[in-house]
């Protein structure tokens, strides 16, 4: 199964399970990003390295709360694969989100 097939069965999940119009377009446009970086390719293809190096050329230019967002998508992408047994094994399941400063925390 290519990437782009993966992202139509996880986007309709999504509109079944009743997410904000908003909550979609942040994921259409989280998902063209990995795409311009990754092609389509076949997910099982797709490893933790390749993930990772995604999201250091992104945390170049992101603030880590930014950042925390594109991580916590692609992780929830893949765990619908592996949830769904397109995929036998997450390779999104080490990733880490970054750690916020006290400047990024507001209370």
């Amino acid at each position: 199964m290519k990437l782009s097939e993966l992202w139509h069965l996880y986007e309709a999940d999504k509109r079944i399970q009743g997410y904000s119009p908003r909550t979609l377009n942040a994921y259409v446009l989280q998902n063209k990003m990995l795409m311009t970086e990754l092609g389509d390719p076949e997910i099982a293809e797709i490893t933790l390295l390749m993930l990772k190096q995604y999201l250091a050329k992104q945390a170049e230019r992101l603030k880590p709360s930014s950042l925390g967002h594109r991580i916590r998508f692609v992780r929830s992408l893949f765990r619908y694969a592996y949830e769904e047994t397109y995929l036998t094994s997450n390779p999104s399941l080490k990733l880490r989100e970054p750690k916020l400063t006290s400047e990024f925390l507001s209370f």
